[in-house]
């Protein structure tokens, strides 16, 4: 699984999920840049290697192709882009007029492919990978994020559609993600008891850690996974209890 000698590059990778599959990368050996609006308030390193960092606004195409082209020159290749960057405030459709949700949409799936079709070129002469990141939001009702969920359904097709046009030069394959601890998690389960609660209705009892997501985003990069293209990896501890077996009065473990 070791990427010595590779180049990746990680969106939104500053801060929790994002931080947390860079370093991965790291860890790999892999020379890692991550991108984002703002830099990281600290170096995001591993191991003894810190990845390098370039400030970067993904809805401008002009400044993602000029970034991709400062990679290549930078390290002469481009072996794996990881599409982490993007997210959502808590906005019930109603609430929100039509434009808002819209960037919604832009940031979580025009802005991957933006940045997937810049790195192409790349991509298919080191014959490299993308890894979507993606979300169980997108797999089902999402109130309260029903613009970010639309938007990871249309990334997972989008990656299934690029592995089959971009093949064999490039493979594509995407993580769908379920409930993950980082520095933001007070903000949609509240404090400690809020995050233990909601950790204790997933199967494995628990949040993910970026650390869990970034191993499976290394496997999906390294060689191991070479045969692995179209695919969408689950990460999300077994995903929730069906609520109809709590609701109903047979049936009940003792």
């Amino acid at each position: 699984m070791e990427l010595d000698g590779r180049v990746a590059v990680v969106t939104g990778g500053t801060r929790g999920v994002g931080a947390g599959i860079a370093r991965s990368f790291l860890e790999a050996g892999a020379e890692v840049v991550v991108c984002a609006r703002r830099p990281p308030r600290e170096p995001v390193a591993a191991d003894g290697r810190t990845a390098s960092f370039a400030a970067l606004d993904l809805c401008d195409p002009e400044a993602v192709e000029e970034f991709f082209g400062s990679v290549e020159r930078r390290y002469g290749r481009l072996d794996c882009l990881v599409n982490n960057a993007g997210g959502t405030p808590y906005r019930l459709l109603g609430e929100g007029e039509a434009e808002r949700h819209a960037r919604v949409v832009e940031l979580n799936l025009l802005a991957p492919m933006a940045a997937s079709l810049a790195a192409y070129p790349r991509l298919r002469e080191s014959r490299g990978s993308v890894v979507m990141i993606g979300s169980v939001s997108g797999t089902r009702p999402s109130p309260g994020t029903a613009a970010y969920g639309a938007a990871k359904a249309g990334l997972e097709n989008l990656a299934r559609s690029m592995a089959v046009e971009w093949a064999p030069e490039v493979r594509v394959n995407s993580l769908v993600l379920g409930m993950v601890r980082t520095e933001l998690a007070h903000l949609h389960y509240g404090d400690e008891a809020g995050i233990a609660a909601v950790g204790a209705t997933v199967p494995l009892g628990r949040l993910a850690d970026p650390s869990d997501v970034g191993a499976a985003a290394v496997f999906l990069a390294s060689g191991r996974a070479g045969y692995v293209s179209g695919a969408s990896l689950l990460v999300h501890g077994g995903g929730e209890r069906p609520a109809f077996l709590d609701a109903a009065t047979v049936n009940k473990e003792n």
